[in-house]
């Protein structure tokens, strides 16, 4: 074999080389781009903004396929996990629905209601309060002269949820506007102490989760505060 002959065997190998090289690197790429786009799965997403506690249903959430890679874990992928459920907190439109904003299952006797209070997110919960911890609940009630009344309003009242972080405007004192971060926590109760509750969070300075050891009885009593500047949302969970 000459060697014109060997340079042009030689460029044969090369060119099927770099033919090689192109259809995995073209492979490469078609998988990649297959991956991004297939497969194809279904799941749930808030066709509208649905506020919190709101039922979960045909009106507000639709289905719409998007690609297996880019779903979160905690994604539900079948409408039957969504029937009759609700969401704990306000969820955006086009919010994929995932099982971490679901309430839990409610567990009410017959003689108990569900009923949501708002608890300063800050001050108050602050990561202490969880489902199923037993709490007594305060109330603060402002006076003309500027002093305040506390009471309890209900003991070991059993807490059924806590939901997600929400902001508010609120007025202070001196007519300007606070922003303040509250988190709605639902609580099982008595018709009777449902209406005492639902007054005391509507017209009270302040609605206070209060927590003790266990075994610790709280006599109800009524106590008057110095000032207006104690009025602030403090909460500590229980253990059953």
């Amino acid at each position: 074999m000459n060697p014109r002959q060997r340079r042009g065997v030689l460029f044969i190998l090369l060119a099927g080389l770099g033919a090689l090289v192109v259809f995995f690197m073209v492979a490469r790429y078609v998988g990649n781009v297959n991956s991004q786009v297939a497969p194809l799965v279904t799941v749930y997403k808030a066709a509208t903004n649905i506020p919190a506690y709101r039922e979960l249903s045909s009106a507000n959430v639709v289905a719409v396929q998007i690609p297996q890679r880019y779903v979160p874990p905690r994604t539900l992928r079948e409408g039957a996990q969504l029937s009759g459920q609700r969401v704990g907190f306000t969820v955006a439109k086009g919010t994929l629905i995932g099982s971490d904003m679901l309430l839990p299952p409610s567990e009410l006797n017959d003689n108990e209601r569900e009923i949501a209070i708002q608890v300063d997110a800050v001050t108050g919960i602050a990561g202490r309060v969880a489902t199923g911890d037993f709490v007594d609940i305060y109330a603060v009630f402002a006076r003309e002269n500027g002093g305040g009344t506390s009471s309890v309003l209900v003991q070991n009242v059993r807490v059924v949820s806590v939901g997600g972080r929400q902001t508010r405007s609120r007025e202070t004192g001196e007519g300007a506007l606070r922003e303040q971060q509250i988190l709605p926590v639902t609580v099982a109760l008595e018709p009777e102490d449902a209406l005492k509750v639902t007054y005391a969070d509507s017209f009270a300075v302040a609605v206070r989760l209060v927590g003790l050891p266990p075994g610790i009885q709280t006599e109800d009593r009524t106590e008057e505060l110095s000032s207006v500047s104690d009025r602030t949302v403090i909460s500590e969970g229980r253990a059953r």
